[in-house]
């Protein structure tokens, strides 16, 4: 269902009158969090065969064989007839050990890219197989209540989790106690990160006041390592120039679908939109054009930043802005707090959509010369 917008109708003299983010008031039934439990656009298409290890970093080949292997004792393809199987096959034999998978590795290593793989590998019906972020399943459980939560998804055959963090006490307490009813329930798990398992919550709160949980968490898991490089930034510059303002509005005027936000109220905005809303802040959005970036202040606001970033770079919007660069939105307190992997995260997926945005902009600004901005290489395909 299309979310309801109030968006900009004021005019731009010579182009388009572009909407505002802002201007729009998105409602999501709970209905639509569990039918989007699939993996967002930009993996529609990966699987396992379009994963490239990299053959410097052999941890990678062999978590590729390490899921497919997985995938593969989940079973349950020609069985699996609405959610369950015929009386008379035998159900596969339990996997010995933990009952999930936790890839482990930096940024743009291509854990999502084989997390989405794995789900596409998977015997079974979309229905009984759900792909969502770490934020996405703490979303749906206050939409729809824990209880329910359960009985929705301990039907599935794999839940895979993909940015799996714990940002406060209470999430700690919340997953360990859903993952732990949906283990019961004969529920496979998936899931990647930047820490370790064994390692979740560290340097964000008192972690052995919660010791057990996080240890319960662990032992659902056998941890895949991945080694290897961001693959958005091998070779390329950390992030580019930002446009002139007046380059900036003038693209938001010329493009089918722009919108052009002020980021101070942009800010604003994502404080009063809940963050399970912010996929369907951006439906139909095609770029986004923001003017006047600069460093962000507090932890809160950040915060709703990564998962807007998250969601735009799921959708692959390219993002124009005018400013500071996308790599000095994050002060260097918060670069070296309990929260830096999240805001690592958002400069890496941020920077590849600024940098996506003014390839289009050089196009459109020197038309039939498609090397501008470019030079002659092309960019790596997604993999992360």
């Amino acid at each position: 269902m299309p979310p309801s917008t109030s968006a900009s109708t004021a005019g731009a003299p010579g182009g388009i009158a572009p909407g505002a983010l802002t201007g729009r008031e998105p409602h999501v039934p709970a209905e639509r969090l569990v039918a989007e439990l699939v993996p967002p656009p930009r993996f529609d298409a990966v699987r396992f065969s379009t994963y490239v290890p990299d053959p410097a970093r052999p941890s990678q080949a062999e978590a590729v064989h390490a899921l497919a292997a997985f995938a593969a004792g989940l079973g349950g393809g020609a069985t699996a007839v609405g959610g369950r199987r015929p009386w008379w096959r035998r159900a596969p034999k339990e996997p010995a050990g933990p009952r999930g998978v936790y890839l482990d590795g930096g940024f743009g290593v291509g854990k999502t890219h084989l997390l989405a793989s794995l789900w596409h590998a998977t015997e079974a019906v979309p229905e009984r197989k759900g792909f969502c972020t770490f934020v996405e399943l703490t979303n749906l459980v206050g939409a729809l209540g824990f209880q329910q939560t359960v009985r929705t998804l301990g039907s599935h055959r794999l839940l895979c989790i993909d940015e799996f963090e714990l940002d406060d006490p209470g999430d700690t307490v919340l997953v360990s106690s859903l993952l732990g009813r949906l283990v019961e329930s004969g529920v496979a798990l998936a899931a990647t990160s930047n820490t370790l398992p064994g390692r979740l919550g560290e340097g964000r709160f008192a972690a052995a006041d919660f010791l057990r949980e996080i240890q319960g968490l662990a032992a659902r898991f056998r941890p895949l390592r991945i080694d290897g490089d961001d693959y958005r930034h091998r070779g390329l510059p950390a992030a580019p120039d930002p446009p002139a303002e007046t380059a900036l509005t003038r693209a938001a005027r010329t493009v089918p679908g722009a919108t052009l936000d002020a980021f101070p109220d942009l800010l604003g905005h994502l404080a009063r939109v809940h963050p399970s809303r912010y996929g369907a802040l951006i439906d139909g959005v095609r770029t986004v054009c923001l003017t006047g970036v600069r460093p962000v202040a507090d932890e809160a606001t950040a915060l709703r930043l990564v998962v807007l970033a998250d969601r735009l770079y799921d959708r692959e919007i390219p993002v124009l802005a005018s400013g500071v660069p996308f790599d000095r939105l994050f002060g260097a307190d918060m670069l070296a707090g309990g929260y830096r992997k999240k805001y690592f995260r958002a400069i890496s997926r941020l920077t590849a959509l600024a940098r996506d945005a003014r390839g289009d902009l050089d196009e459109r600004d020197t038309p039939g010369d498609s090397a501008a901005d470019g030079g002659s290489g092309g960019t790596p395909s997604p993999q992360d």
